[in-house]
């Protein structure tokens, strides 16, 4: 998929050391502490998770890089959880720090929302939001999700406050 400023394509085996410098950054898990890699064969295994749910559901988690060509700026996509007993679609964004603040996160998460009310209207989509994130909060509310009270609690590096796009109009959950 492209957009207007990014490539975003499925993960490739290529791209495990670019997942391994981002996740290494202890700045771009701040929020998510469990997130943080150390090592390659860490890096490796997210990889394989991440393919592995691309094989099962044929989407996941970009590879975000600048359109064109160049080195990768982070990731972004969608994957399918259980939620409060039922499926969803979390959305998921990581950019290295170097590439904040330039509205990259808000462009592919924009996309990936849109993929998902074009291809899965079913489902709904999540984004999980640690409530220091203000930054992670702003993207989730750009790319068209919106704050749901009513979702929030325990995560899995502590209270998460949950953005929400419901399942489309006409759809069946």
């Amino acid at each position: 998929m492209v957009t207007r400023r990014l490539s975003l394509r499925r993960p490739a085996p290529g791209d495990i050391d670019a997942i391994l410098a981002i996740h290494r950054d202890p700045r771009a898990c701040a929020h998510n502490p469990s997130d943080q890699l150390t090592a390659r064969d860490e890096a490796e295994q997210l990889f394989h998770r991440w393919d592995a749910h691309w094989s099962g559901h044929g989407f996941g988690y970009w590879t975000v890089r600048p359109a064109g060509a160049g080195e990768p700026v982070g990731f972004c996509g969608l994957k399918v959880v259980e939620f409060r007993r039922q499926m969803v679609l979390n959305l998921f964004y990581r950019f290295a720090p170097a590439h904040w603040g330039a509205g990259l996160a808000t462009e592919a998460a924009t996309a990936a929302v849109e993929w998902a009310a074009a291809h899965r209207p079913e489902h709904s989509v999540i984004a999980r939001v640690r409530p220091a994130n203000h930054a992670s909060a702003k993207v989730a509310a750009r790319a068209g999700l919106t704050r749901a009270t009513h979702l929030d609690g325990p995560g899995y590096d502590g209270h998460d406050h949950i953005f929400h796009r419901p399942v489309s109009a006409g759809q069946h959950r």
